[in-house]
């Protein structure tokens, strides 16, 4: 009778222990259920990041890629984001393209790579051009200007008109951003030629270049705020002294 009664108590208790240990499993498949539920849902979930607009071509400075039209804010799930991918414009600043970027792909680290604040590529887009001026310390304010500073262009040319020689002076470009300059100016005036690197359009660099071969160049400091706008102009004696609008005989060789 004793060993009945020992017998049937622990069965009840193995039941016991069978209903409990089956209770945590079921449990803890509710929570293993409610996890991968969640983890489905969090990878559908879309988040923004940014993608190729257009053709990124490779050295394009990153500056370029976030503020005009060759990126866009794309809403993606989260399971398509590859890895590093950029999601904010401002985490391309000081950075250039390490290879060819094209529309529709996403930008992430791996397709850029650090670059120096002062390369000069990084401060170029569309079409605009670096041209060094040579000049000397007087006409380039050397050692005055610096990288950063606004400047105008002005060139100085002896024309050939029927009647003779008239000089004029002409102002090639107006607010052209100083992407380099000397620290120090040569000792002396004239005492030698110091490059000058300024920003332009294809066009405006061509002018510079044939202004540098065939004439004279000036740069002029603007002031660092509330400039104000002006426009290009053309300089001869007789607009100088005597207040006459400057007109050149058409035909004239320069």
């Amino acid at each position: 009778m004793e060993f009945a009664q020992r017998l049937l108590s622990t069965r009840r208790g193995s039941t016991v222990l069978g209903i409990t240990a089956a209770a945590v499993a079921g449990i803890l498949l509710l929570v293993y259920l409610s996890q991968y539920k969640n983890s489905l849902n969090s990878s559908a979930e879309p988040i923004n990041v940014l993608v190729a607009n257009s053709l990124i071509q490779k050295g394009t400075p990153g500056d370029a890629v976030g503020s005009q039209a060759l990126s866009r804010r794309t809403r993606i799930r989260k399971d398509q984001v590859i890895t590093g991918a950029f999601t904010d414009a401002s985490s391309l600043e000081g950075k250039v393209a390490r290879s060819d970027i094209f529309p529709g792909q996403q930008l992430t680290a791996a397709d850029f790579v650090a670059t120096s604040a002062s390369t000069i590529s990084t401060k170029l887009s569309g079409d605009q051009r670096a041209i060094s001026i040579p000049l000397d310390s007087a006409h380039g304010l050397i050692g005055q200007i610096h990288a950063g500073d606004h400047v105008d262009v002005l060139a100085g040319f002896n024309v050939q008109q029927p009647t003779g020689a008239v000089s004029v002076i002409k102002t090639l470009m107006v607010n052209a951003l100083v992407l380099d300059a000397p620290t120090k100016s040569a000792r002396g005036i004239g005492s030698g030629d110091t490059n000058v690197v300024v920003r332009a359009n294809s066009n405006q660099s061509a002018q510079i270049a044939f202004a540098a071969d065939n004439g004279k160049l000036w740069l002029v400091q603007r002031p660092s705020i509330n400039a104000a706008a002006t426009k290009p102009s053309l300089v001869t004696a007789q607009s100088l002294l005597a207040g006459v609008r400057p007109v050149l005989v058409k035909g004239a060789g320069q």
